[in-house]
Formats: structure tokens, C-alpha cells, sequence
């Protein structure tokens, strides 16, 4: 079922706590392997900030990032095809996996991060709890709908997407989401772009904040996870 949109939910002040499900026995705490996008790497405001809320909301033992090496040691090139990351990805989380046995690893990502993860999560060798994709890309430059890799996905995969997000129009993802044979959920930050930020108008027209929003998205995936985690 989709979620809400954050205008509509409890409204909660940017000191409050976060709330989530209670948290698993140490030893099953997820561990969050969370790949950037394509224009910014792991050390960006943004990912840090998300990075610092993921952890907090799901009890996680730890939220891995990493730089893919087009933008490592401060490097400032144009990214490859997402397939040829795909190997980097999962050697990182073989790696992860190898740090913290026993725990459920979730994999995500920051739209182009997603997208390689989501190829990852195919893989025959790569064992995963989940899936979350904050900020699918599913259009492509040409403007083609590349469903491809996610109709493969067989784990349960969570979307966050914004309402004005244009490289994932809604109407096309919920036809992808129905053909996909993963469990799956989505979650729509009302009126969030590409990244979730949401202008000025908007949320003085639902007399909302940006932190209200995150929270709510936040609360979401860490329903969707805990739920996962219990299959």
C-alpha cells in the first residue's frame, strides 16, 4: 500500500525523535550498504544527512558507503554506464558481508546508486534482505522506461520517490511496480523533487516542513524493512 503524503501525516517537529518499530536483537540489526548518485559522492550533505537518518531509523548496525571510483580521491568525471559499476558494487558488499555475518544486509541507494543495486541484488552470488531505492531513475536520457532490472528483482524492494521527481513519473512506475515479482512498496515525498526537496509554496500551501517530510519517509522504510526482516 502506498504511503501517505507527508502533509497528511502526524506532524512532528525537526527535534523530535524519529520513531520506529522496536529495534531487532543486536545480532539481526541490518546492515545498510547506501550508494550515492551519479553527481555527488558519499561525503555530500545529502548522503551524510540520509546516512545519519537511515542508521538512527532502522537500529542498523552500521550504513556502509562508499565512493564508486569515477568520483574517488576527489576525482570529478562523468559516470559510466551503470552495468560496468556493477562489479565495484558487489565486491562491496561481499566485503560487508564477510564484516558482519549473520546480519540481514539491505541495499541502498541514491537514484543511480539504486539502479546498481538493484543489478547487484540480481546477482546469483549476492544475498540480500531488501531493497531501497531513494529516487529511482526510471526514465533514461532518451526518455525509454527501463524497468528491465527491477521486474528481475525476487527481494522486497521499497520506492521513496518525490511527486515532481521527472526521471521517475508515478503513473509509469506503478505500471512497473505491478508487473514486478518482488514484494514491493512505494512512498511519495508530496510535491519532492529528484532529491525530495520540496519548494517554499508547496509546503506553506499543506503547512508542512522539509524535516516533516523526511521523517515520514524515514518512518516508512523502517516500517517496510522491519516487516521484510520478518519474512
Amino acid at each position: 500500500m502506498d504511503s501517505a503524503p507527508a502533509s497528511k501525516r502526524r506532524r512532528q517537529s525537526k527535534d523530535d525523535e524519529i520513531e520506529a518499530s522496536a529495534p531487532l536483537p543486536k545480532q539481526m540489526s541490518p546492515v545498510v550498504i547506501f550508494a550515492h548518485g551519479a553527481g555527488a559522492p558519499s561525503s555530500s550533505d545529502w548522503m551524510l544527512r540520509w546516512k545519519s537518518m537511515l542508521k538512527e531509523t532502522l537500529h542498523a548496525a552500521d550504513v556502509v558507503t562508499f565512493d564508486y571510483p569515477y568520483l574517488s580521491g576527489g576525482k570529478k568525471r562523468a559516470p559510466p554506464k551503470a552495468e560496468k559499476l556493477v562489479e565495484f558494487h558487489s565486491n562491496i558488499v561481499k566485503e560487508t558481508a564477510t564484516k558482519y555475518p549473520g546480519h540481514p544486509l539491505i541495499l541502498a541507494g541514491k537514484s543511480m546508486g539504486s539502479r546498481v543495486g538493484c543489478m547487484v541484488a540480481n546477482m546469483e552470488d549476492i544475498n540480500v534482505s531488501a531493497v531501497l531505492c531513494l529516487g529511482y531513475p526510471l526514465k533514461g536520457t532518451n526518455g525509454a522506461v527501463r524497468d528491465e532490472t527491477l521486474l528481475q528483482l525476487t527481494v522486497p524492494t521499497m520506492f521513496v520517490q518525490g511527486s515532481k521527481d521527472s526521471l521517475c513519473p508515478l503513473d509509469k512506475l506503478e505500471t512497473t511496480r505491478k508487473k514486478m515479482k518482488a514484494l514491493n512498496e512505494l512512498h511519495v515525498v508530496d510535491g519532492g523533487d529528484h532529491s525530495f526537496k520540496i519548494g517554499k509554496k508547496h509546503l506553506q500551501a499543506n503547512g508542512s516542513t522539509q524535516d516533516e517530510a523526511e521523517v515520514a519517509a524515514v518512518e516508512a522504510i523502517a516500517a517496510f524493512i522491519s516487516k521484510s526482516l520478518e519474512r
